[in-house]
């Protein structure tokens, strides 16, 4: 039994829903998902092993994805990631949008990718469907596995 270690960011409870659906493929895979979810009151650690973080995408300012663009609502997870050693377990992200924004769809993701130099593993539109959990724990698989 493999266990994959998620953080992630859940503002609408999009995410979180997103959470449920990919717990649900690995446990019926015989695998655990060990989700954590970041926010303004969470209690920093240090990460004891590799994970991915799952980044929905809220954004204001701008017309675009230019650097008046400015992420909102995830900032406690970049900063849980900043904490001591955390970004250089961070193996991977997975961002969620809505397409109907172009190229702003998943840029959170794209930002942290560029930021902390890992790749983007897979995307998801809104809440996600059972297909993109599929996906997306493959991707994990691949990543995370043993």
């Amino acid at each position: 039994m493999a266990r994959y270690r998620l953080l992630f960011a859940s503002i609408e409870g999009n995410t979180q829903s997103f959470i449920k659906k990919i717990t649900a493929v690995a446990e019926e895979n015989g695998d655990q998902i060990d989700a954590q979810v970041i926010g303004d009151e969470s209690d920093y650690q240090t990460e004891q092993g590799p994970f991915v973080a799952v980044v929905p995408t809220y954004l204001t300012g701008g017309t675009g994805t230019g650097p008046e663009v400015v992420e909102i609502f995830t900032n406690a997870l970049a900063d849980y990631i900043d904490f001591e050693d955390n970004a250089k377990s961070l193996v991977g992200v997975v961002g969620s949008g809505n397409r109907n924004f172009n190229d702003q769809y998943i840029l959170t993701a794209k930002r942290y990718a560029e930021k902390y130099q890992v790749p983007v593993l897979g995307d998801y539109e809104l809440r996600g469907s059972v297909y993109d959990a599929e996906k997306i724990y493959r991707k994990l698989q691949e990543t995370l596995g043993e």
